[in-house]
């Protein structure tokens, strides 16, 4: 069955240098009205994860959560779906020392920096700065991680660093391991403590509703 991920594969071959007749053909199919570009895999699952606990199905509302790999590539993805290209509604998340990169790329492309949000570090930081320390330490004695997370802050050059900060770099250690926190570190949040970025990236994809006099004209 066609669904979003067969547009996010095709865009990303796209960006790639792959011909862009895919793309254009399953945005017209599923209705995409929106992509948010992300910087990584473990982004998409943080906001892939939150929006479904918050009975979200970005998907069935033409919402395409994109992993562009890396925030230089912001202005190739705006290029081809942004005002330039198939004319998608933009939306994202960046991180305050890529903001530049999102900026220069949306100026050029002429597409507005609404729905655009800035994390202080990065995503994995607003996370676990939300949920505190041992929160997510609860999290990693049961994903069966406790013992590599006690080996790694007792190393020489993690120590006397801020929990949080030690937490963040455990994270990125092994391959995998920041989509898997990604997931569970957002589906674990309450709704009063979602980091304000995310917040707002949620609230602007709702889909817009029309007025009763729009809908009859």
């Amino acid at each position: 069955m066609t669904d979003m991920r067969a547009f996010r594969d095709a865009v990303t071959e796209w960006a790639a240098g792959s011909p862009g007749g895919p793309a254009n053909e399953l945005a017209a199919h599923l209705r995409v009205r929106t992509a948010v570009l992300l910087e990584g895999p473990s982004d998409v699952a943080a906001v892939e994860a939150l929006a479904a606990r918050h009975d979200r199905d970005l998907a069935a509302e033409g919402v395409c959560v994109l992993s562009m790999g890396g925030a230089m590539n912001v202005g190739r993805y705006v290029s081809l779906l942004g005002p330039p290209g198939l004319g998608l509604r933009l939306a994202g998340l960046c991180d305050e020392g890529e903001q530049r990169f999102y900026d220069r790329g949306l100026e050029r492309a002429g597409a507005p920096r609404e729905g655009f949000f800035v994390c202080a570090a990065d995503l994995e930081d607003e996370l676990i700065r939300a949920l505190g320390v041992a929160r997510v330490e609860e999290i990693v004695r049961a994903e069966g991680d406790l013992a590599a997370w006690q080996t790694f802050v007792h190393q020489p050059a993690h120590r006397g660093r801020p929990p949080h900060q030690q937490m963040r770099r455990f994270l990125g250690t092994k391959k995998g391991r920041k989509i898997r926190y990604g997931h569970l570190l957002a589906e674990a949040l309450e709704s009063e403590r979602v980091p304000a970025p995310l917040h707002d990236l949620l609230a602007h994809l709702r889909p817009e509703r029309r007025s009763p006099d729009s809908a009859r004209g």
